[in-house]
């Protein structure tokens, strides 16, 4: 179920061994333009029809009432509105850590004040549909509240009845969504890009979804329509890094953890034990046999699923550096003393008691994180994300005299006469 690679030796050619998932066909850009053209050009009518060809549902009103959202929260099961809360409480105090103002910067009497001011109006993505997805609603929407935002609008696919999962509105609700509408895929992401007769544009769009809302996302910013984070949100990973120290369960389960969300992610076990390989491969095999999502983890497995055999420690971060995961769990002896060999992956998990699972879900940072190797140059979703940061200058007539001289020499230099008198007509 694991594909077996034994890297010991490979030296130099390790990144050339090391397969990421092939894709079914070329990804469906033209698909995805072509939905955001009919979005732009059509708006709701659009919106309506791929909604209907793309979740079987038909709606009349895109916009889930307000009242639909605190009715779920009311009838929320109690062990669940704990559950909930308790996250609510967890991602926002640690997000709250993210604000701060910095101190002015001066030097030689020039005076840089840097302004923090949220966007207007974020959206938010949710997948749906097949499952709820209430912990996305907080892990995105609640870093919107933290940053200021003062409008945060979810889109979430409906079911083919044309509700939303009662669980994903209830954590809507908690988490103050000014508007909930009950579209998914890149039609969504359309709408809140363009605007549409019922959901006005926003300012950025965050969150995670299939290949197609990945997609779109990327467009839709490419065209200066919206902001979108630098990380590609696409299909989960893991790479669980094992020794025999190991509870063997334990990593097994956790290597299929990510792979239950479906097909095109990674799941790698990676360690220098062949004994370990063996039976945490066994492990693995055994628990899919009983998972009752077995076949979206064996799709993932199919794919995505390996098991690399190294030849220490060091060889296994070169892998998981070049994986560049979006879980990275260090399950092995000493976990924190590898630390300062990561250097690409989206979060990291030290010692056997801190499975992904609690970063999924309650740690507190948003579990919005880089996958397909975006880990590289990207990180997870943040209060900065919803964030733009205004620099303010200031000079009074000596500073100003003392750079003036520099400031014409290089527009000068650049042929801009205007942009050199403007400071020498001040200190003449």
């Amino acid at each position: 179920m694991l594909s077996r690679l034994d890297l010991r030796g490979a030296g130099g050619d390790l990144r050339s061994r090391l397969p990421r998932p092939a894709p079914s066909g070329p990804p469906p850009i033209d698909a995805v333009r072509e939905i955001l053209a009919e979005v732009r050009k059509r708006g709701d009518d659009a919106v309506r029809e791929y909604t209907l060809r793309f979740d079987k549902a038909d709606l009349d009103e895109l916009r889930v009432p307000q009242a639909d959202l605190m009715a779920a929260l009311a009838t929320t099961p109690p062990a669940l509105r704990i559950a909930l809360e308790a996250a609510h409480g967890a991602i926002t105090a640690y997000h709250r850590t993210q604000l701060h103002d910095s101190p002015p910067y001066v030097r030689d009497g020039v005076v840089i004040r840097e302004l923090r001011r949220p966007v207007d109006r974020a959206g938010v993505y949710v997948p749906g549909g097949r499952a709820g997805y209430p912990s996305t609603v907080l892990m995105t929407a609640l870093p919107a509240r933290v940053a200021g935002v003062g409008e945060v609008v979810l889109c979430v696919p409906p079911r083919a009845d044309g509700t939303v999962d009662p669980p994903t509105l209830a954590a809507a609700a908690l988490a103050g969504v000014h508007e909930v509408y009950r579209i998914g895929g890149a039609q969504a992401i359309g709408a809140m890009a363009y605007g549409t007769d019922s959901i006005r544009p926003v300012d950025v769009i965050v969150g995670p979804g299939n290949v197609y809302v990945a997609l779109a996302q990327r467009e839709v910013a490419a065209e200066g329509a919206v902001g979108v984070s630098s990380a590609f949100a696409g299909p989960s990973e893991v790479v669980v890094i094992a020794d025999a120290t190991t509870p063997v369960e334990w990593a097994a389960i956790d290597v299929i953890v990510q792979a239950e969300h479906g097909p095109d992610g990674l799941a790698w076990l990676v360690t220098w034990d062949e004994a370990v390989a063996d039976s945490v491969t066994e492990a693995v095999t055994r628990l899919v046999a009983e998972s009752p999502r077995r076949a979206d983890i064996t799709s993932t497995l199919a794919s995505g699923g390996y098991c690399a055999v190294v030849e220490g420690r060091e060889q296994a971060m070169e892998v998981a550096n070049l994986i560049a995961p979006e879980h990275l769990e260090l399950m092995c002896d000493r976990p924190e003393s590898l630390l300062t060999l990561v250097r690409h992956a989206g979060a990291v998990f030290c010692g056997p008691y801190a499975p992904a699972s609690v970063g999924d879900y309650l740690a507190g940072p948003s579990h919005v994180l880089p996958t397909y190797g975006s880990a590289r140059f990207a990180g997870g979703l943040r209060v900065d994300d919803f964030l733009r940061h205004i620099h303010a200058i200031s000079l009074d007539a000596d500073a100003l005299a003392g750079v003036a001289s520099s400031v014409a020499a290089i527009a000068d230099a650049e042929g801009l006469a205007a942009h050199a008198e403007s400071v020498r007509m001040r200190t003449r």
